[in-house]
Parts: C-alpha cells; structure tokens; sequence
C-alpha cells in the first residue's frame, strides 16, 4: 500500500528577489499554500522544501510538506515529515491527528488508538480523535466499545453526519444490520450532499448484495459531485463485482474525461486494468497517460512496473532513468533499477545500486528484499540472510522474503531459519502448498514426525501432484521404518513427476539399505530411461552399479552425469573416486582439482585428493591439502585425522598432531581410524594406558586392519605385556604378509624371541 518515493528536490532559481531569509521564507510559505489550495502540490511541495532549506525549524512547512505528501501518496515521506513535525511542535494537535489517522491507514492500529486515546483525553469535544479511536477499537475487534465510542461522538456533534456514519458502518460490523443501516440513513438524511455518507450508505448495500439501491447511492454520489474520483471508482467497483467489466470500464472512461486533470480519475482506468490482468490494456494505457502527464512519478512508476513485468527491460530503465537524471537518490527508482538488473542476471551491477537505494531508506522493505535477492544469487548467503530478514522484519506479510529465506534456510542446512520462515509462509499464504512442503521438511529435519506429517499431508490436499511432498512423505515413512508405505509413496511421486530427483534417491536408498542392490539398479536404470537427460539420475544409477559391484558400469554413469551438469559436484566427487578404484589415479586426480576450481570452499575434494596423493606416497603434497581443508574448516574431522597421522609417521609437530587428533575424535567419535591416530599420538607422547584403551577399540571395531595390530603391539611392547605384543604383530604380519611394514614386524617380533 505503501510505496517509499521521494519528491522533487529541485529548487527554483528565481522567484523571489529579496535577499532576506526571513522574507524568502514567509515568500516560500506563502507560494506553497497558494499552490496547494490550487490542488498544485508538487510545486506546492516544491516551495515547502526551500522554506524549510532556509530554516529547518518551521513546524507548520513541515506539517504542510506532510499534506502535500498525503496529497501524491508519498506515504514514507509523509510519514517523516509528520514525526519532524510533532518533534518541532509537540502541542501541534492537527499534526497529532493526523500522524494517528495516518497510522490508521497504514493499518497500525494500536498505535493509532493510542494517539487518538490521547488526543481525545487532552480535548474531550475532539469529534475526529474519538472516531478515530472508535474505528480503532473496531479494526482491532473490540466492537463493543467501538460503537459506545461512535454513539458518544454522535452526542457530542450534535447528531452529525459523520458520527452517525461511523456508528453504521460499525454496528454493521457487529452483524447488527437493521441498525446499522438506519444510522447511514439518518447521515444521509442529515446531510444529503455528504458523499462519504452516500458512499458508505452505498457500500452497506452492496454488501448486503442489494445492488440497485448500491447503485442508486453511488449514482447520486457522482450527480452531487462529478468532479469526485472516489464516486466513479465506487460505481466501476460495484460493476465488477456484479461481472459487468464492459460497464466498469465505460464508467472509467467517462471519469477520466470528467476530470482529465485529476490524477486520481486519470490513473482509475490503468489501475482497473492491472487489477483485472489485463496488462496489454494496462501498458497502452500507462504509456498513454506518461506521455500526457510526464510529471506524474505515480504513473510513470506504474508504467515502468509494466514494463518490467513484461520483460521490456530496456523501454523500463529508460523511463526509470528520466526519474534518476530529476532525482539520482529516488529510492524507488533506484530499487526498479536493481529489480530490472537482478532479473537480466546481473546481481553483481544490482548491488550497489540497491545498497545505495536502503542506505539512504533504510525503512523500504521491497529494497532489502531485493538486495537480498543479488546476495543469494552471487553466494553470499550472509549478507543475503541479513537482508531478507531485514525486509521480513519491516513488513512480515512479504511473502516473497518469507519464501526466499526459507530457500537460504534449505540451502544452509538452517532447519531453525527453515522452520521459522516456512512458518510465517504459512501465515500469510495459508493455501501455498510448497510453505507447508519446506516448514514440514524443517520440521521432518528435527525429528518432529507428527508436526512434519500434518504439513506434509496439508501440501499434498493444497496440491495432490506436489511430487517432493510424496517424496518428503517417503522420507517419514522411511525414518519409521515403514518400508513398504515409503517405497509407495516413491513411486507415487515418481508417477507424478517422472524427473523428482528426491523420490528416485529415496527409492534407491531404501533398496540399498536393504541391501537390493540388483533391484536398485533395475529401477535406477527404468527412470533413467524415463528422463535420459536427468545429471542427478545418472548419478543414482552410478551409486547403485556402484553397490552391485559393477565398478566400469558406475564409472561410465557417473561420467555420463558429470558431462549432462559439468557443475554437479556430488557425481563429481564419487567420479573421482571410482576412477582411482579402478586404477586412473591421474583422472581422479583431475576430477578432484576440477572439483577444486568450481567450488574453492568445499573441503570434500581436498581431502579427496590428499587421500590419493598419500597413496601415491607424495604425502608432502596430501599435508598441505589436509591443511587447506582445515584453514576452509577447522573442525573438519578427516582432514584433522589425515594430518594428525602425517605428522605422528614423518616426524611432525607431536602436540599439534595430538590436537589434531582429539578434533578428529570429537566429530567422528565412532570411528576406528580416529581412535587409532588418537591411540599412537599418545603412544608417541608415552601416554601408554591412554592409547591401549583407544588401540584396542580400533582393533576390535576393524580387525582386519593390520596397521591397527601393529600399533596396539608396539603399545603392548612398552608396557611389557610381551605376549599380547607377540599375538598383535603376529596378526598384523597374518593380514598383510607384503605391506612396507613386513620387515618391521618380523624384526619385533625376532626381538621378542630373543628376549625369552
């Protein structure tokens, strides 16, 4: 409703020929109450500015910049210069009322109750103040009061008309009809030329859906006053609901020659076109009026909104550049700007612009969201964040923020962020099936199955194609181990949707954690044969051949995902490593480095590459790896353990290999090989009985290991437990009779024999 723009800051160079400030300021003043009694309030605007360019101080230039803001819809604006206002001149009551009625319109209603609540206790005959907070009281449902306070202003004006309207329109909202009804009638009766009271008499009946005598209110109306947009508006309204258009637009058309000068009867017909999707009509229109009326920012920025709508991208920034070259701080133009340059894919150029626009405005939600957009798109989630929030915050009913901080959330792995958006989505748009989709995988996420299910249920009632609801609704069932309902349920995304991606992984995990994994290629290679040119498919398939033990199929699926999305990093990464399995160790390295480039913040690919760089025996190399995986993470777990084991095999730092080593333990505290480094640093650092504990543990979780043996029997050896010493080297030799460390082996274990 309300649109942030900026007026003309222009000022005139003539005008006033005395060089005393005072003199040019009472000039200015003077100049601007003319114009504005004239209905000029641009240039009424205009002489207010350089009043108060001259002396900042005028309450009254402010209070009057304000009604010309009003005037031109500049609510931000208007808003600003009724707080400078007040501040100036607190005891000014008519700017009191109508900062209140402003926040009335603005839906604030608490906060106008409170300024009419103490504009009417300073001056209990205010008739405006108490309807104002009667109407208050109405909007924020507490109708009893409301129409004791309505009936109290009726006795204060002396039965005025706009009491008694007032007082209808809220009995009618307490669904008290027939008096409702009489207290319009009794303000027409009082007043037959008050249009607000023919207006709101007129409304009543439309709602009661009586529209003869609707019309016959509203057609009086514009008889009294056909110079009066609000009457004609009223009329083409009442056509419309009655699903008359052709009538509606005649009415407008006739408005608008009525009052050719008027920018709210001119602008009637272009909105009535919007408003009914007729956006050919609306854009001729628009253009129209631009042409007729170059001063109007109202139309030229409907306009401009047309155009960007229709993808006009350069006929947009052209008319939004004659509003920049006037005014190069207009936030609005500037943020139609960044809209039109994130949408030409350009986020990096919309930046600044947007930056420049919520610096000087910070309190326009539309230009956070937007800025917000071109983080997200350019991969900076945390300014991204921070500005979609910033804008759901100035306006939580924008559901665009909402939506697109859920996405964030999703992409982040945010499930609070995830549960908290989506919930709000929710609130605002409670027939969106993919708000119930995202907070129900929130809350699938943490663990809340029957919270997820009601969501996910809702999702599929709003949408029953909704393929990722069947697929997030297979998850569930999943997780509770209901295999048979969770297959279905794949399959019934699937039949939806034969390209959903998460239902045919969900489908083939189930079979491989099944241990199927003839079934899972089967099915893999069925909807690959769907949706030939699907990368993630390609993938699924090479993760099931994978499990069948067919290694060259799998490496030739992966590829083939790899060369459908070049940029996909998880066929990537199992490309690579199926390409040392079946001995490319240059190819994966290859893959591993093409990893690297397309993503420099991923540690996968460096521990990846170090792995096969230390099997390569260039450990060198796989160190500096792990370190940089560290530097991008430093509680990365496997990075952590590799590193620590480098340094506790070639001479290394052996505190800094024993940090190493705990990190590792802290983030995969089930897993052999970190017991194992945990085990020999404290082996190394004569910690003995520490590291028998852990040694045993990686020997029993992975008895095949032999490095595990040989370790534990070096403990043993310390400890003089000879024999366990004998039996641990004997089976590391047992399992690997040709490693490096053989020789090692045998000699410790002659050792052994020579000291019985």
């Amino acid at each position: 409703m309300f649109g942030a723009i900026l007026a003309f800051s222009l000022l005139l160079g003539g005008g006033c020929s005395r060089t005393s400030p005072a003199a040019r300021k009472e000039a200015y003043l003077e100049s601007g109450k003319r114009y504005f009694q004239n209905g000029r309030y641009r240039e009424a605007a205009i002489q207010f500015q350089n009043a108060i360019q001259i002396d900042g101080s005028i309450a009254e230039a402010h209070h009057q910049l304000a009604q010309c803001y009003v005037r031109e819809q500049l609510w931000p604006d208007a808003y600003r210069e009724l707080l400078r206002t007040i501040e100036l001149d607190p005891k000014n009551m008519s700017a009191q009322l109508d900062l209140a009625e402003f926040l009335f319109r603005g839906r604030q209603f608490k906060a106008a109750r409170e300024n009419a609540a103490l504009l009417f206790k300073e001056n209990p005959d205010d008739v405006k103040a108490l309807l104002l907070l009667a109407t208050s009281d109405g909007e924020l449902g507490d109708l009893k009061t409301a129409i004791q306070e309505a009936k109290q202003a009726v006795q204060i004006a002396g039965g005025g008309p706009t009491a008694h309207l007032t007082l209808g329109l809220l009995l009618e909202k307490a669904q008290q009809f027939k008096a409702g009804e009489q207290s319009l009638l009794k303000a027409v009766a009082l007043d037959s030329r008050f249009l607000p009271a023919r207006l709101g008499l007129g409304s009543f009946y439309e709602r009661r859906r009586n529209f003869a005598a609707a019309e016959d209110q509203y057609r009086s109306a514009i008889e009294l006053d056909r110079v009066n947009p609000v009457a004609w508006y009223a009329l083409a309204s009442l056509y419309v609901v009655e699903g008359n258009r052709d009538r509606a637009e005649q009415v407008l058309l006739e408005a608008k020659k009525s009052m050719p000068g008027d920018p709210n009867a001119y602008r009637l017909l272009g909105d009535f076109y919007l408003a009914g999707a007729e956006s050919g009509k609306a854009l001729s229109e628009f253009a129209s009026l631009s042409e007729q009326h170059p001063d109007d920012l109202v139309v030229k920025r409907r306009y401009i909104q047309i155009l960007i709508q229709d993808k006009q991208f350069d006929r947009a920034l052209k008319a939004n550049e004659e509003i920049l070259w006037r005014n190069s701080h207009d936030p609005v133009a500037l943020i139609a700007k960044g809209e039109v340059l994130n949408m030409q894919q350009k986020p990096g150029e919309a930046i600044p612009i947007l930056e420049r626009a919520v610096t000087g405005n910070p309190e326009i939600p539309e230009g956070h969201l937007l800025l917000g957009l071109s983080y997200f798109a350019t991969g900076n989630l945390t300014r991204a964040e921070k500005e979609l929030r910033e804008a759901a915050e100035l306006k939580p009913s924008m559901v665009d923020a909402q939506r697109n901080l859920a996405s964030l959330a999703l992409r982040k792995g945010d499930i609070r962020l995830l549960e908290r958006s989506a919930s709000a989505w929710v609130n605002y748009s409670p027939l969106e099936p993919k708000a119930y989709l995202l907070r129900g995988t929130a809350r699938l996420k943490r663990g809340d199955i029957q919270e997820a299910q009601a969501d996910l249920l809702n999702a599929i009632k709003l949408d029953s194609k909704n393929a990722t609801a069947y697929a997030r609704l297979g998850d569930l069932r999943l997780s509770e181990k209901r295999f048979a309902e969770a297959e279905n349920l794949y399959e019934k995304a699937l039949s939806c949707d034969p390209g959903e991606g998460e239902a045919l992984q969900g489908l083939i995990g189930l079979f491989l954690a099944k241990k199927q994994a003839e079934k899972a290629t089967a099915r893999a290679e069925a909807q690959v044969a769907k949706v030939p040119g699907k990368s993630v498919f390609h993938f699924l398939l090479g993760e099931a051949l994978l499990a069948d033990h067919k290694t060259l199929e799998a490496r030739t699926s992966l590829q083939r995902a790899v060369d459908l999305d070049p940029a996909n990093p998880a066929a990537l990464l199992l490309l690579a490593q199926v390409q040392e399995a079946v001995g490319q160790p240059d190819a994966a390295a290859s893959t591993y480095e093409r990893l690297i480039r397309l993503n420099a913040q991923d540690v996968r690919p460096y521990i990846g590459l170090g792995v096969l760089e230390e099997r390569r025996g260039d450990w060198q190399k796989a160190e500096q790896l792990y370190q940089k995986a560290l530097k991008i993470q430093a509680d990365q777990a496997s990075a952590a353990n590799n590193l620590g084991y480098l340094l506790l095999e070639h001479g290394g730092d052996l505190n800094y290999a024993l940090s190493l080593a705990q990190i590792a333990r802290g983030g995969m505290p089930d897993s052999p090989n970190v017991a194992d480094t945990l085990g020999w640093a404290y082996c190394k650092m004569g910690l003995y009985d520490s590291a028998i504990s852990l040694l045993q543990e990686a020997v029993k979780k992975s008895p095949q290991n032999p490095t595990f043996h040989y370790h534990l029997g070096v403990v043993y050896r310390k400890v003089d437990k000879m024999a366990l010493a004998r039996t641990s080297f004997e089976r590391a030799l047992q399992l690997s009779p040709a490693s490096q460390r053989a020789q090692e082996i045998s000699q410790a274990l002659e050792e052994l024999s020579r000291a019985q």
